[in-house]
């Protein structure tokens, strides 16, 4: 088994109309024995972007905090949020600085660029394990269901998605993917950006229509 799935999980980010989502199931195992269903592998870094970290639990944790301190520091030095943009390259160089002993996660990004003309538009990319960026102007999936995801979405996804359709279609790909993937599952989770707002929602809001998303 490769350590990339030694304790399993998938995230998946897809491009809307003006919007972006990033979603991952919850499970964390140890091979095939599952020992939570409430792990975080998606998390903040501004107002406007998020990050997912799929892969070996312990450097889960330590990237976390190398990328909060990075990204503090930048703050303080630049005096202005750190871009999406800026952040893959920093996301990239972070991992790639540690190429002979590598962190065993392959980070997915997802947020809204600002662009010269001050509008926002839909971000997403993905990296490998020592740091090798991939953009994409539809999805990008990384873990242990990445096949599934990728073929689910492929059937799936759509050019300028509202909202609330980006969600939905995010959110039937990734279930549809863990279904068929032992080391994912166990719930979900996903995060909708667009310029104005975020919307957060776990698993237990799935099984109800009305997600108030135009709200």
């Amino acid at each position: 088994m490769s350590i990339m799935q030694y304790n399993g999980g998938s995230v998946i980010a897809m491009v809307g109309k003006d919007c972006v989502a990033i979603a991952s199931d919850l499970r964390l195992g140890v091979q095939s024995l599952s020992i939570s269903s409430n792990f975080e592998k998606i998390f903040p870094v501004t107002d406007r972007l998020y990050i997912g970290l799929p892969g070996l639990a312990s450097d889960v944790t330590t990237l976390r905090e190398q990328f909060r301190y990075r990204v503090n520091m930048y703050t303080i030095k630049e005096e202005r949020e750190i871009e999406p943009q800026a952040f893959a390259q920093l996301v990239s160089s972070t991992l790639y600085e540690k190429r002979f002993g590598p962190y065993f996660i392959e980070p997915v990004i997802a947020g809204m660029q600002k662009t010269p003309s001050g509008s926002y538009a839909p971000f997403i990319a993905a990296t490998d394990l020592i740091g090798c960026l991939n953009f994409a102007k539809d999805f990008v999936v990384a873990g242990t269901a990445s096949e599934k995801l990728f073929g689910v979405a492929e059937g799936l996804w759509e050019p300028d998605l509202e909202a609330e359709d980006l969600f939905e279609t995010i959110s039937q790909t990734l279930l549809n993917a863990v279904d068929r993937d032992a080391f994912s599952g166990w719930g979900a989770i996903v995060h909708v950006i667009t310029k104005d707002k975020i919307v957060i929602l776990s698993s237990s809001a799935f099984i109800s229509p009305g997600l108030g998303l135009a709200s």
